[in-house]
């Protein structure tokens, strides 16, 4: 079930950010995340205080979480976007998470769904999305999903140094 996140599910959305910086840390995964610089705690509240959090939930469990907003950083403007679209025809997925312990049940999928559906009832035209360079897994599951690679950005982000952020984007579609 996709829901939007509340204050008791920060800890939730937390565990997991935890959960990725050990898989990260053990060498596990590569997200190019930071434990104690991004995401944390605070990434959580901000998106929950916002109204713009959501989570999956199985059998009382917060499996996965992302934001969903309008937001574009300023690096997007380096990006040469297929879709061309105005400010306000642009929905934008940010800290897509899902627990180790519940990768490969599908849960990204029902955000990527629901990601979709919300652009549909906004009237959005293009999404967009961004990711670690050094994320491959991320952006193979967005390739597959039909996000095309628009662009690479080198920069400083979210308090991470020398970050290559992959921008991805898609058309917005009448079904998912």
């Amino acid at each position: 079930m996709i829901r939007k996140a509340n204050v008791q599910d920060i800890p939730k959305i937390t565990a997991i950010f935890d959960q990725l910086h050990t898989e990260e840390e053990l060498g596990h995964s590569t997200t190019g995340w930071l434990r104690g610089i991004y995401p944390t705690e605070d990434v959580a509240a901000a998106g929950v205080r916002a109204g713009d959090m959501i989570v999956v939930e199985e059998d009382g469990e917060v499996c996965a979480a992302a934001r969903i907003n309008q937001e574009q950083c300023e690096e997007y403007a380096q990006i040469t976007w297929e879709f061309e679209a105005r400010e306000e025809q642009v929905l934008v997925l940010h800290t897509l998470v899902v627990s180790p312990r519940t990768q490969g049940r599908g849960c990204a999928r029902q955000i990527l769904a629901h990601y979709e559906q919300e652009a549909r009832d906004r009237n959005c035209t293009a999404l967009r999305i961004d990711t670690n360079f050094r994320n491959q897994r991320a952006r193979a599951m967005y390739r597959k999903y039909g996000y095309r690679e628009s662009g690479v950005v080198d920069c400083d982000f979210n308090g991470i140094p020398n970050v290559q952020m992959v921008c991805l984007e898609k058309r917005v579609k009448n079904t998912f």
